[in-house]
């Protein structure tokens, strides 16, 4: 209904009358009254008067009804500890295929390794839950199919020129744009579910914590519609998944690889290993070239780019 209501008022170019929207949704003018109260605590500038209503400012908000054919499926919080954390509860609960978590900001958002992802206000934050047809071997699949989606929905909607490092994360101009984390539990021979936790620097600036990081509104010289990137990244990602266990996703991600032939520096919970990044495998593993010229495959682990290319 709040959905409904939005729509008619967006679309309006002067004031709609409560008559008007009560015959549009086919509810009393009471229902509509209080519908258009809750959108006003909710944060939308709706005026009323003795004519009706008109929306007279367009907030960048995230609820459920911001997103038609989703409503059911996206959990919005103005602020949780973790989309990880809420996404992994709904998931053993059962919920549905691209359930999605999203959040205002995070008080404990997390990266690989266990480290700190700061989520101040302005990013876009969320988790979504994922239930592929594909077995244990094969989730990497979907971790990279995510990171290829969300590259190609930057490129298209912004016209910047993201890229894809190894393993998921999305570089501009070799400044980091989005990072993303991810989790997966086993039912038998399939994946139950993979959690994909995401996070967007939209429309604050984040280099006085992280300096080779960047944001959106920082790269276009204006603020971003956080509603607009995800409405489009989902649907891109819902499509992509439909395709039968994603076989031929490395490939396309590699054409989108900011890492193949760069030295690299790789950290993982046991060790620091550097060379030059060859290749990645079906796996999703990244063969490395060391420096003693042996060729090793890393399956896990942070990548930081050096400044200089190699050669591959």
């Amino acid at each position: 209904m709040k959905g409904h209501i939005l729509t008619t008022l967006r679309a309006a170019e002067t004031v709609v009358s409560g008559e008007t929207l009560s015959q549009a949704m086919g509810v009393s003018r009471v229902t509509v009254w209080k519908h258009i109260r809750k959108l006003q605590e909710a944060g939308y500038p709706i005026s009323a008067g003795p004519t009706g209503y008109r929306l007279t400012g367009d907030p960048d908000a995230l609820y459920p009804w911001e997103f038609p054919g989703r409503e059911k499926t996206l959990h919005y919080h103005p602020r949780v500890d973790s989309t990880m954390n809420v996404a992994r509860t709904l998931a053993r609960a059962g919920c549905p295929h691209m359930t999605v978590v999203v959040a205002g900001c995070q008080q404990r958002g997390r990266g690989r390794l266990q480290r700190v992802w700061r989520s101040a206000e302005g990013g876009l934050y969320f988790t979504i839950v994922l239930r592929p047809e594909l077995p244990p071997v094969l989730a990497h699949r979907a971790n990279f199919a995510a990171s290829l989606v969300l590259a190609r929905t930057l490129q298209k909607l912004y016209g910047v020129p993201a890229k894809v490092k190894w393993p998921n994360d999305i570089l501009v101009a070799e400044r980091k744009l989005c990072g993303m984390l991810s989790e997966m539990e086993a039912e038998g021979d399939l994946a139950a579910f993979i959690n994909i936790g995401i996070g967007i620097n939209v429309n604050h600036d984040p280099s006085a914590d992280e300096p080779m990081a960047t944001s959106l509104a920082t790269l276009l010289g204006r603020p971003v519609s956080r509603r607009d990137l995800l409405a489009c990244f989902l649907d891109s990602l819902e499509h992509r998944l439909q395709q039968p266990e994603l076989a031929d996703v490395i490939a396309e991600w590699k054409t989108q690889s900011a890492t193949l032939g760069r030295r690299v520096r790789i950290v993982t919970t046991r060790e620091t290993a550097e060379g030059l990044a060859r290749d990645v495998d079906q796996n999703g593993a990244l063969i490395l070239e060391d420096n003693a010229g042996a060729v090793r495959k890393i399956i896990y682990g942070d990548c930081f780019h050096h400044l200089s290319r190699g050669t591959a």
